[in-house]
C-alpha cells in the first residue's frame, strides 16, 4: 500500500521503523499548518520555515515517546508552537531595531496564510490584520486562543505565567482588538 492511502496511525509506526517514505508523506500532510502556525507567532518566514523542520526532525526522533500515534499531529503541532515561542522570546529580548529599517519595511499581507487561498469574508482579513498591530503578548495569546484553539490552562503553560495572567491577558487582547475594529469600521 502507497503512503499516501495510509492513515496517521499506520504512517506513524512505519516512521518508528524508520521508513523515510512514510516520513515524507507526514510532512505533506503537515507542513503547511506547521508553517502557519509557526508563522504567526515568530512573523518571519524563513525563521517559521526553521522552526518547522526543525519540529519535524524533533517529532521524528521522539516518536517513541508519542502515546497515541492518532495524537500525532496535536502533539507536532505542540512542539512547533513551543519551540516557536521559544525563538521569539530568544530573539526578542535586547532586540534594537534601526530607525532606517523601520522607515523603509515592507509588510507581508499573508498574515502566515497560503496567498493562493482566498478568504470568501473580507473581514476575516481586516481581523488578520488587526491583530498584527496588537501588542505582541495579546497577538501571541489571541493567536494561540482563537486561531490554535488551545484552552487558558494549555496556553499559561507554553507563556510560563500564571491561569489568572492569562485569563486577563486573553481578556485585555480580545478588548483591545475590538476597539481597533470598531476603528476600522467607523
Amino acid at each position: 500500500m502507497t503512503p499516501t492511502k495510509l492513515n496517521i496511525e499506520q504512517l506513524v509506526e512505519f516512521c518508528k521503523s524508520g521508513n523515510q517514505s512514510a516520513q515524507l508523506e507526514i510532512y505533506n500532510r503537515y507542513y503547511k499548518a506547521m508553517y502557519n502556525a509557526s508563522f504567526r507567532i515568530v512573523k518571519d518566514s524563513f525563521e517559521a520555515e526553521d522552526i518547522m523542520q526543525d519540529s519535524f526532525l524533533m517529532a521524528f526522533t521522539k516518536l517513541n515517546n508519542l502515546k497515541e500515534s492518532k495524537t500525532f499531529g496535536v502533539w507536532l503541532k505542540r512542539i512547533v508552537i513551543n519551540n516557536s515561542i521559544y525563538h521569539y522570546k530568544k530573539n526578542s529580548k535586547n532586540k534594537e531595531i534601526p530607525l532606517d529599517d523601520m522607515l523603509y519595511k515592507i509588510e507581508d499581507d499573508n498574515n502566515g496564510i497560503d496567498s493562493n487561498y482566498e478568504f470568501a469574508n473580507i473581514k476575516a482579513k481586516q481581523i488578520l490584520n488587526t491583530m498584527k498591530s496588537l501588542k505582541d503578548n495579546y497577538r501571541i495569546a489571541l493567536t494561540l486562543n482563537l486561531i490554535e484553539g488551545y484552552d487558558y490552562e494549555e496556553i499559561s503553560d507554553i507563556l510560563n505565567i500564571t491561569n489568572a495572567n492569562c485569563r486577563t491577558t486573553i481578556s485585555r487582547a480580545k478588548e483591545s482588538l475590538r476597539t481597533k475594529l470598531q476603528m476600522v469600521y467607523e
